[in-house]
């Protein structure tokens, strides 16, 4: 029964050292990215939602006007306005 409780012992200090180091080692990290330790959740959050991949997709009828608009001011070719329309009106736009 003694040496259960030993045993015992021994792993939950384990358990606490452990769960203490990673702790220290995440607010290390967490300050070397300059992040506070305690807000990071929502520092990160909020520098996603300003990101370029929050931003919505170019609808269609805004990338055939940015097309024509190239076309019109001389940017494109003729062969590269065509090939562009076809590639927008197919599907997605590769990013």
């Amino acid at each position: 029964m003694l040496a259960a409780l030993g045993v015992f012992a021994v792993f939950f200090l384990g358990v606490v050292a452990f769960i203490v180091t990673s702790a220290v080692r995440s607010r290390r990290v967490l300050r070397a990215a300059g992040l506070d330790p305690v807000a990071a959740h929502a520092q990160l959050t909020a520098r996603i939602a300003q990101g370029p991949l929050a931003s919505p997709i170019q609808g269609l009828e805004q990338r055939l006007a940015e097309l024509d608009e190239l076309r019109r001011r001389g940017l494109i070719t003729a062969e590269e306005h065509t090939a562009a329309r076809a590639a927008a009106l197919s599907g997605p736009r590769p990013t």
